[in-house]
């Protein structure tokens, strides 16, 4: 018999996947990780997720452990996210976590526990061909999470399951709900992961010190002062404290962010200045590897976005080119660009430049 050990969390998503996986014949055993340590504001919810696995476990059946990963995560992750938001961008390290932890340590750790397989609740495929693992799109794409499993290699995947692939939202539901499992009506977690419920800007504010400044309109004019520009992101209406504009004019919006000046830049009315025509990323993940040189795909620029036509060319130095078909709005230094191919996720990379 096979033995699978799946990052439990406490949701729904991957209680499903250890019944799924115990129906098919595996030796499943519930691995849940704890990423960050615990605070006194009463936001951080892992004990009370762990309680939830423990709870699942018993009723599926499963033997089930706890491991701590919080170094690790502060290192490899949360370090990313401070240094990206003191540089003025934008950050994803909800991407970070997949490939230095998720598929890092946990994958380490769960081969010592004897795994010939992992397996996690994630939303997405995964094939083998003659030795190279294509990620896949989920049947269900309103929960497709391949965007956030991006930077993940062939190493990271040869060994891989996602229970769910062909599973909506609803049968996950469903399944949870007919086996009686406690969690199967609880709420999906939502934003980054180690701020959970608490105010972002109070979070920010224990690592970085905010420094605030001017707001500019595109024509150098004062309108107003930021509280520290890592709390704006491009096309922000609200939570700006600005007035003095018509309805038809329009909402004041986050254009950019000008670091040397400490200035926040925003306009409104018209938002042609938002649009954008290509980006560059220097350091693309590929899965499997670069199609060709120059190619025409498929690319999200966010999460929840539509996949738009692109151009893509490489130089021989590794930067990659796209131009997009259609002018996209509010693309964003920090956020990852990632590549489809129909079904298959391409890879992606961080968006370094933006051009208007």
């Amino acid at each position: 018999m096979k033995t699978v050990v799946l990052g439990m969390s406490g949701g729904v998503d991957s209680a499903v996947s250890a019944w799924l996986l115990k129906q098919q014949g595996y030796n499943v055993i519930a691995l849940f990780m704890h990423n960050w340590e615990e605070v006194d504001d009463g936001c951080c919810t892992a004990e009370q997720d762990f309680e939830d696995v423990k709870r699942v476990s018993a009723k599926i059946g499963i033997p089930y452990y706890s491991v701590n990963f919080a170094a690790e995560y502060k290192e490899r992750v949360f370090s990313y996210f401070l240094d990206e938001y003191a540089n003025g961008r934008t950050p994803n390290p909800d991407v970070l976590c997949n490939r230095e932890i998720k598929f890092g340590p946990f994958l380490q750790y769960a081969k010592a526990l004897g795994a010939d397989y992992i397996a996690t609740g994630h939303y997405c495929g995964i094939r083998h061909d003659n030795g190279v693992h294509y990620l896949l799109k989920a049947k269900d794409q309103s929960k497709d999470q391949t965007y956030f499993l991006n930077q993940l290699s062939q190493q990271q995947l040869a060994d891989v399951l996602f229970p769910l692939q062909n599973l909506d939202k609803s049968e996950v539901r469903k399944i949870a709900d007919e086996l009686g499992l406690s969690n199967a009506k609880k709420k999906d977690s939502t934003g980054i992961c180690f701020i959970g419920e608490r105010n972002f800007r109070s979070f920010l504010q224990n690592y970085l010190p905010n420094q605030t400044g001017k707001i500019v309109d595109i024509n150098g004019n004062i309108v107003g002062e930021h509280i520290g520009l890592m709390y704006y992101t491009l096309g922000q209406r609200r939570g700006l404290g600005l007035g003095g504009t018509t309805e038809s004019q329009g909402r004041w919006f986050v254009v950019d962010k000008d670091l040397k000046n400490n200035r926040l830049i925003v306009s409104h009315g018209d938002e042609e200045v938002l649009m954008s025509h290509s980006l560059v990323s220097n350091n693309v993940n590929w899965i499997p590897s670069l199609p060709a040189q120059k190619f025409t795909c498929t690319a999200k620029f966010r999460y929840r976005q539509p996949e738009q036509a692109v151009d893509v060319s490489v130089s021989d130095d590794g930067k990659v080119n796209v131009q997009f078909h259609e002018k996209q709005r509010a693309v964003t230094p920090g956020q990852f660009v990632v590549f489809y191919d129909n079904e298959k996720c391409l890879g992606g990379g961080i968006i370094d430049e933006v051009y208007k």
